[in-house]
C-alpha cells in the first residue's frame, strides 16, 4: 500500500536495487541457498505443503500440496481486492459494490487497536457476515504491524497474534469463509532476517490457542522480500505450522518491476509446493519505479495464484484507487485494468462453491420488497422459496443493509443484527422450507435519508437467487 497513512515501502536506492539484484544473480547460481525449493531437499523433517500429521483433519479452506483449497477439496484462487475498512468504517457499501464487479474474495484492513482504533468482535462478526452475504471469501489483515523494526509506529506480531486470540469465538465456525492474515507486512526494510523468528512464534501462539483457519503470513522489506528472506525461510516458517495450513503472501510493487523478477520468485513457491499469494500489487507507476502488473496478473493466472490487488478506494493518494471516492460507477484507469482488462478480475473470477460455485440460487431464492415506508422507518417483506428437491431446514439466512437500516421488529423470524449484517433464525413455524415451498418474513427497521435495498442473500452460508 502506497499511502500516506503510513510509511510506503522504501524505494530501492542504488546501493539497494545492486543488493537486489546480487542477491537474485545469487538465487539464480545457487538457488539451494535461497529458494524454498532448496530447504524442502535440505530439512528432513520437513514436509511438504499440505501434508498434515496423522490425525489432523481438514476445516474449511486448508492447503493441499501447495494449494488454497476450500473444505470439498475443491481449488480455490483469490481474485479480488483490498478494502480499507478500518479507516472508513462507513463505507459498508463497498463489499456488494467489490463483488458486483466480480470479485471472489476480499481482504479487509483492520486494527488491533496498536495504531488506529481497534476494530471490535461486533465489527469484525459484521464484515464476516458482510463478507458471507455478498458471497465473498474474506482475508481479514491486522494493519499496525506494518513496517516493524523501521517504523516506529508498527506494532509487533505477538500483539496481532493476541488480538486474533481475542477474536476467537467470533472467528470460530468461519474457517470456510474467512482467512486470517496475521499482520500486514510486518517487518520493514531494517535487518529483515528478524521477520522469521516472530512469525513463527505468532504463528505457533495461534495454533495453540487453538484457530483452525488457514493463516497468511506477509513478507518483510515492506511486504516485498526483495532482500529474499521470506523465500529463503518459507519451508522452516510453513513447517512450524502443525496443520500445514498456511499460505504466503507477497506484496508486489516497484521492486517488481520486470518479468523475470515476477516469475522467478512466483515460480519458486510453487516449484516447492509452497502456497503463496499476490496479497497487495500496484500498477501505477511513482517516483520508486514502474510495476509491471501485466506480468502479475499473467503470471497468477498461468500458475493458478490469487491476486488481491490494492485497494478499492480512499488512498491518501488516489493514484491506487480503483474506484473514486468509493463509487463504482467511476472506475479509475487502474481500476479498468483490474476488473476488465485482459486476465482481470470479470475474466478469471470464479465464485467459492461454498457459495455456489458461480451458480447463485441453486437451492434458493429470496424476494425483498418494501410495504410501506415512513419518516426515519419503513415496513419490509422477505420472501425466502426453496428451489430444490430436498427439504430445507433448519435454515439460517444472512443479507446486508447498505444504508445502516436498523430491525426493530421482526416475524417469521428473529434477527440479529452487527451493523449492516442481519442475521435470521426461523420462528418454530418456518423452521422448514419443503421443496416448492416459501415462508414469509415481516420487518419494521429504522432508516435515514436512503433505504436502498439489500442485493444479496444467503441461506445456511449458500448464495440465493435474487427475485
Amino acid at each position: 500500500m502506497r499511502t500516506a497513512r503510513r510509511r510506503t515501502p522504501a524505494p530501492k536506492t542504488l546501493a539497494a536495487r545492486l543488493a537486489a539484484g546480487l542477491a537474485a544473480l545469487i538465487g539464480l547460481v545457487v538457488v539451494g541457498a535461497l529458494g524454498p525449493g532448496a530447504a524442502v531437499a535440505q530439512s528432513p523433517a520437513g514436509r511438504a505443503a499440505g501434508d498434515r500429521p496423522a490425525g489432523t483433519q481438514a476445516t474449511g479452506l486448508h492447503i493441499g500440496e501447495g494449494r488454497l483449497l476450500e473444505g470439498n477439496g475443491n481449488d480455490f484462487v483469490m481474485r479480488g481486492v483490498n478494502h480499507a475498512h478500518t479507516w472508513y468504517p462507513g463505507e459498508t457499501q463497498s463489499l456488494a459494490d467489490i463483488k458486483a464487479l466480480g470479485a471472489n474474495s476480499v481482504r479487509v484492513v483492520l486494527s488491533d487497536g496498536h495504531r488506529w482504533s481497534e476494530n471490535g468482535p461486533a465489527d469484525v462478526a459484521a464484515i464476516i457476515e458482510q463478507c458471507k452475504a455478498n458471497r465473498l471469501i474474506c482475508v481479514l489483515e491486522v494493519h499496525d504491524t506494518t513496517g516493524y523494526g523501521e517504523d516506529a509506529a508498527a506494532g509487533t506480531l505477538d500483539h496481532a497474534a493476541d488480538y486474533w486470540i481475542g477474536l476467537k469465538d467470533v472467528l470460530a465456525g468461519q474457517e470456510d469463509y474467512v482467512v486470517v492474515n496475521i499482520g500486514n507486512e510486518p517487518w520493514g526494510n531494517t535487518d529483515p532476517a528478524g521477520w522469521t523468528e516472530p512469525t513463527v512464534a505468532a504463528v505457533e501462539k495461534l495454533r495453540a490457542a487453538g484457530l483452525r483457519h488457514t493463516l497468511m503470513v506477509d513478507a518483510p522489506n515492506w511486504g516485498q522480500d526483495w532482500q529474499g528472506v521470506m523465500r529463503a525461510d518459507a519451508q522452516a516458517v510453513h513447517d512450524a505450522d502443525p496443520t500445514g495450513n498456511l499460505i504466503f503472501s507477497i506484496h508486489m510493487y516497484s521492486v517488481f518491476d520486470t518479468a523475470q523478477e515476477i516469475t522467478d520468485y512466483l515460480n519458486a513457491f510453487v516449484a516447492a509446493k509452497l502456497p503463496i499469494v499476490i496479497g497487495e500489487f500496484g500498477g501505477p507507476a511513482d517516483q520508486y519505479g514502474d510495476p509491471d502488473e501485466d506480468t502479475m496478473m499473467a503470471a497468477a493466472e498461468q500458475l493458478g495464484l490469487g491476486y488481491l490487488a490494492w485497494s478499492w478506494s480512499g488512498n491518501t493518494d488516489p493514484v491506487l484507487d480503483l474506484a473514486l471516492d468509493f463509487d463504482p460507477g467511476r472506475l479509475s484507469d487502474w481500476g479498468e485494468r483490474i476488473f476488465h482488462g485482459v486476465n482481470g478480475i470479470a475474466e478469471t473470477s470464479k465464485e467459492a462453491t461454498v457459495y455456489g460455485g458461480g451458480t447463485p440460487g441453486g437451492a434458493c431464492s429470496v424476494g425483498y420488497r418494501v410495504v410501506g415506508e415512513w419518516p426515519g422507518g419503513f415496513q419490509g417483506e422477505i420472501t425466502v422459496r426453496n428451489t430444490g428437491s430436498a427439504a430445507l431446514g433448519p435454515w439460517t439466512l444472512a443479507f446486508a443493509f447498505p444504508d445502516g437500516q436498523t430491525v426493530t421488529n421482526m416475524w417469521g423470524g428473529t434477527a440479529t443484527q452487527n451493523a449492516g449484517a442481519v442475521s435470521v433464525a426461523p420462528a418454530s413455524y418456518t423452521a422448514t422450507i419443503p421443496p416448492g415451498g416459501t415462508v414469509v418474513l415481516g420487518f419494521t427497521a429504522h432508516k435515514g435519508g436512503t433505504n436502498t435495498a439489500p442485493t444479496a442473500f444467503s441461506l445456511n452460508g449458500a448464495a440465493c437467487a435474487a427475485t
